[in-house]
């Protein structure tokens, strides 16, 4: 079970606002109800002032007199409710003691008689009587005896400066219990009103001030030490404050990290291609040496051998298969400038001939289209080999009586050239790495050409792009048109 503080902010937030507006309506109601609680109880001492003074002056007479009978009617004649009603002032008791503070007479005779200490009929007038003779004052005094519930009104009567007595109301807390209640329940519906306006209000704007860090905190939760592609980090929060600068901050460093990971990732294919550069020139180099004496010999051999023709053929044959391998190894090496002539339409269905037995041999249908006509300002032999290894890998990577196709275009300068194939499509996982050396499409072998492949296409300033769904892999190359007098100068490359 979650801790109270590992609880989200989502709802953390719009539970302590709702707390609060609890606390603060039930305070707030509180405080009503118990002022109304203390105007109640100072409206019933204000008349019971008024009324122990009328009694008071009205007593004096009859106390003179000693009219017993007169003095328990006067008593008796302001708290004599209606049938069937109750008066908030209505006093539970009222007593005149005489000048010794014995009970001269009482509203309730039968329980407090004639002569009989209050005190010794009810405990709760011992405090009363010794407040009574402390006082000393003939003010009316109120005195809440601590514990009973009960409030008393004490006025000495006075009889030309003598004390010949003292009035003594006492009124229970029980009086104006109902009118409290009453208004503490008409309290209650009132603040219950108010809170089923502003919980669901407070629960609102608690889920919207602690959205912006929901979010934020999300989004951080899913960068680790490496930031992954998809992380995303929407500021849905407007504001200019601490919140609102934080999702800017945040999103800067989001972009920083990606941009320093995509730079990470560059660096480490440029130290590996690198590597991979220097021992394929280094091959390289071995190869052509070997190429360059067979070539030489050849050329010797024609100009000083005998002349037979079907000799001649033979080597004239051999040579071109010399030079081609030159030329392709020549794409390997960094600084070798290769010079061939303009791209033609024979070349290009040359390399149909050289694949359509492959293609054949899997029952494949193999669709060409071929619309260059004229001659095209790009480099034959490059070009040539760029189509080849592209053709002979969706050759490779086709299913028996599956589809291959290959499309030639000048589009403005630019030569497109898209070749597809419907085998087993490219997981995209691998798709970023394809370019890179030994990372090969199929998966019985593997190889150096499509890593060759990108460093002819980055040599000769164009862009190679692979696109690989189920059921179609596609690779469009495109090749910017430059004259073929200029030497190519070929330089490294790093897949993008």
């Amino acid at each position: 079970m979650k801790r109270p503080r590992d609880i989200s902010l989502a709802y953390k937030t719009p539970l302590r606002i709702c707390a609060l507006v609890i606390i603060t309506a039930v305070l707030v109601t509180a405080s009503l109800v118990l002022r109304e609680r203390d105007e109640l109880r100072s409206d019933l001492i204000g008349h019971s002032e008024g009324v122990a003074r009328v009694l008071a002056n009205t007593l004096v007479d009859p106390m003179v007199h000693d009219d017993v009978w007169r003095v328990y009617e006067i008593i008796n004649a302001p708290f004599s409710a209606t049938p069937g009603q109750a008066s908030t002032h209505s006093a539970e008791l009222v007593m005149v003691l005489d000048a010794q503070h014995m009970i001269y007479v009482s509203t309730r005779p039968t329980e407090y008689r004639l002569l009989a200490h209050p005190a010794s009929v009810d405990a709760d007038y011992a405090s009363v009587q010794k407040a009574v003779v402390d006082a000393a004052t003939s003010a009316p005094t109120a005195i809440v005896a601590p514990g009973t519930g009960k409030l008393f009104m004490v006025l000495p009567i006075v009889s030309d400066g003598v004390e010949i007595g003292t009035l003594v109301m006492a009124y229970s807390a029980s009086v104006f219990r109902p009118r409290f209640v009453a208004l503490a329940q008409r309290a209650a519906w009132v603040t219950a009103a108010v809170l089923a306006f502003l919980l669901p209000a407070g629960w609102y704007w608690g889920r919207r001030v602690a959205r912006p860090l929901v979010d934020l905190a999300g989004a951080m939760g899913q960068v680790g030490p490496q930031v992954p592609s998809q992380v995303e980090y929407v500021n849905r929060y407007r504001g200019r404050d601490e919140i609102g600068r934080l999702g800017v901050e945040f999103q800067r460093m989001l972009r920083g990290l990606h941009e320093k990971e995509l730079l990470e990732k560059q660096m480490v294919a440029s130290d590996r291609l690198a590597a991979i550069g220097r021992l394929t020139a280094g091959i390289a180099h071995e190869i052509n040496n070997p190429l360059g004496g067979m070539l030489n010999a050849i050329n010797t051999f024609k100009r000083h051998g005998p002349e037979d023709p079907m000799t001649i053929r033979t080597l004239s044959l051999v040579e071109r298969g010399l030079r081609q391998i030159r030329e392709t190894v020549g794409a390997l090496l960094v600084e070798a400038r290769v010079e061939n002539h303009a791209l033609t339409r024979e070349d290009i269905e040359d390399t149909r001939t050289l694949l359509l037995a492959d293609a054949q041999a899997k029952d494949a249908r193999f669709e060409w289209h071929n619309e260059i006509e004229a001659p095209v300002p790009l480099p034959s032999t490059q070009t040539r080999q760029i189509l080849i290894n592209l053709l002979f890998n969706a050759v490779h990577a086709v299913e028996p009586g599956g589809r291959l196709s290959c499309r030639t275009a000048l589009e403005g300068e630019v030569l497109r050239i898209e070749v597809s194939n419907d085998g087993q499509h490219i997981e995209a996982d691998r798709l970023p790495f394809l370019f890179e050396p030994f990372s090969y499409p199929g998966n019985d072998r593997q190889g150096l050409g499509l890593w060759v492949t990108y460093q002819i296409v980055q040599q000769l300033g164009g862009e190679i792009r692979a696109a690989s769904n189920p059921g179609c892999t596609l690779f469009t190359v495109s090749l910017p048109l430059r004259p073929i007098h200029e030497p190519d100068e070929l330089a490294p490359a790093v897949p993008g």
